[in-house]
C-alpha cells in the first residue's frame, strides 16, 4: 500500500497530510504542523523561505519517526509568489509576498503597454496588483531581473530545495497573468511587450510531472528518499481537485481567501466576465477554475490578531451572531488588504469609529455572505447555469454561521466539507501517479465516499 505525503502550506500555516487507502477508503493523518509568515524586510513584506524549508524537513523527518516513509511527496501553497536565482542557483533576495506595497500602481503602467482588456483577453486573469506578471514587472524595473536566471514558483522552489531539480506547473503559474488562456503555454509576445525576460522560465509541467528523488543531504537529514511530484501545486487548484462540484456545482474553497467560482471545460474571457471581477486559473486535466477571489477568513484571522489572540475563532463566532447589525462593506476593498488595524479599517470604511467589535465581526459575516450571493448570480448569468448546490471546503467550511449565511443569502443548498479538502486534492494527484487507472472522476468518487459531506 503506498503512502503519499502532502505538504499543504498557507499563508499564515502549513501542514504535512499522511495519506493512504485503507478498506476502500481514503484515510488521512496528520503528521506536522507549523507556523508561516509574512516578515518585514527593510519596510518590505517577504516570506521567510530559510523558515519553510526547515519546516518542510522538519515535517519529512517527523514522518520517519512515527514510522512512515511515503513513497511520494508533493508540495502545494498559495499563488503569484515566487523566488529567484541566479546562475549560480543562489537566491536573489528577498522573496516578495504579494501583501507588498512595491506594486500599487503598476497595473496602471502596464496598461499603458497593454490595455486591461487586451490582457484579459488573452490571460483570462484579473488585473490584480499582486499578480506575477505586475511583480516581475517591478523586478525588471529595479533591476533584479537582470542577473535573474531561474524563476520558480513556491512550491517548486520548495521542490528544487528538496532535489536540486527544477519544474514550472501549470496550475500554479496560471495564477499569475502570463499564461495565454487558449494556448495553455505562457504568451511570449505578452513578455516580450513588458521586457520581461523568457528564458528564466521553464516549460510548463502538468500535475503528476514527476520532479525528481531527495538529495543526499536530504536524505540524510529525514532518514529516507522519496519522489517528489507535482499535484496541483496551487492551494485552490487542489482544493478543486477534491471538489465533486458536478456541471451546475459551485465551490468555495474557503480559507484566507474565498475562492468561489465554477469548474468550466474553456476560459471565459470576455468583457462581462472581467468587468465582474472573475478569473480563469488553471486545473487538472486543463480544466478551467472560473472563479473569484474574495478575501475570506484574512479579514478574521486579522481582526483575532488586533485583539491579541484573546478568543477564540469560535467565541468571536458567537460574537457576530449575537449582533444584530447587519452592514456590508467591500471584502476586497483595498484598505482590508494588510491594514496595520483591521477593525480600525473596517469602521473607516462604514464610517462608524465607536462600532463595537461583536458588531464589526457581523458586519464581516455579512459581507461575505453577500459577495457569496452575488458571485453565484454572476456566474449564473454569464455561464447559462442554474447553480443547484454550494460546495464549501477547506478550513473556512467549520465555520457553521457563514455557512448558514451563505445559504440564506444565496438561496441555494449548502454542502460542507471536505475540511482538508487541498491536502485531499495534493494526495489525490499522487494517488493518481501511483495508480494509472485512476482518474480524476475516480478520484473525486473515492473523496466523497471517504469523507461524506455535510448539507446545511
Amino acid at each position: 500500500m503506498p503512502y503519499c505525503l502532502a505538504i499543504d502550506i498557507g499563508a499564515s500555516s502549513g501542514r504535512h497530510i499522511l495519506g493512504y487507502i485503507e478498506d476502500g477508503k481514503l484515510k488521512l493523518k496528520e503528521i506536522y504542523r507549523f507556523e508561516n509568515y509574512i516578515k518585514d524586510e527593510n519596510g518590505a513584506l517577504c516570506w521567510d523561505i530559510d523558515h519553510l524549508f526547515r519546516e518542510v524537513k522538519e515535517g519529512l523527518r517527523e514522518c520517519k519517526n512515527q514510522g512512515y516513509t511515503p513513497d511520494t511527496v508533493a508540495i502545494d501553497t498559495w499563488g503569484v509568489d515566487y523566488v529567484l536565482l541566479d546562475k549560480d542557483k543562489k537566491e536573489i533576495l528577498p522573496a516578495y509576498s504579494y501583501r507588498d506595497s512595491r506594486t500599487v500602481g503598476v497595473p496602471e503602467e502596464v496598461d499603458r503597454i497593454i490595455p486591461r482588456e487586451e490582457l484579459y483577453a488573452l490571460t483570462g486573469i484579473q488585473a490584480t496588483a499582486y499578480n506575477s506578471i505586475y511583480q516581475l514587472y517591478c523586478d525588471k524595473k529595479s533591476g533584479r531581473l537582470n542577473k535573474a536566471e531561474h524563476f520558480l514558483m513556491m512550491p517548486e522552489y520548495l521542490s528544487f530545495k528538496l532535489t536540486g531539480e527544477m519544474k514550472n506547473e501549470y496550475t500554479l503559474t496560471t495564477t499569475g497573468g502570463l499564461v495565454n488562456a487558449k494556448a495553455k503555454e505562457r504568451d511570449e509576445t505578452l513578455m516580450d511587450m513588458l521586457g520581461i525576460k523568457k528564458e528564466i522560465f521553464l516549460p510548463l509541467s502538468q500535475p503528476g510531472t514527476v520532479v525528481g528523488s531527495f538529495t543526499e543531504e536530504v536524505k540524510e537529514y529525514v532518514g529516507f528518499d522519496s519522489t517528489v511530484i507535482l499535484c496541483a501545486s496551487h492551494d485552490t487548484a487542489s482544493a478543486v481537485a477534491a471538489c465533486d462540484v458536478g456541471d451546475n456545482g459551485f465551490y468555495i474553497s474557503s480559507g484566507t481567501w474565498s475562492l468561489i467560482g465554477t469548474e468550466n471545460a474553456q476560459s471565459v474571457t470576455d468583457e462581462r466576465a472581467m468587468n465582474d471581477g472573475f478569473t480563469n486559473e488553471g486545473g487538472v486535466n486543463y480544466r478551467f477554475r472560473f472563479l473569484k477571489n474574495i478575501m475570506g477568513m484574512w479579514l478574521l484571522q486579522s481582526i483575532r490578531k488586533n485583539l491579541d489572540k484573546k478568543y477564540t475563532y469560535d467565541e468571536m463566532m458567537e460574537m457576530a451572531k449575537a449582533s444584530d447589525f447587519t452592514e456590508t462593506v467591500d471584502p476586497n476593498a483595498q484598505e482590508l488588504v494588510a491594514p496595520e488595524n483591521m477593525i480600525e479599517a473596517i469602521r473607516g470604511l462604514l464610517g462608524k469609529p465607536e462600532l463595537p467589535v461583536g458588531d464589526v465581526l457581523n458586519c464581516v459575516y455579512h459581507s461575505l455572505a453577500q459577495s457569496y450571493k452575488k458571485a453565484v448570480e454572476t456566474v449564473e448569468a454569464i455561464s447559462g447555469k442554474s447553480i443547484d448546490v454550494i460546495n464549501i471546503v477547506g478550513g473556512g467550511c467549520k465555520d457553521s454561521y457563514l455557512n448558514e449565511l451563505t445559504k440564506k443569502y444565496t438561496g441555494k443548498r449548502v454542502i460542507a466539507g471536505p475540511v482538508e479538502a487541498t491536502a485531499t486534492g495534493n494526495l489525490m494527484v499522487q494517488m493518481m501517479y501511483c495508480d494509472k487507472e485512476l482518474t480524476l472522476e475516480k478520484a473525486r468518487a473515492l473523496v466523497k465516499v471517504s469523507f461524506g459531506s455535510v448539507e446545511v
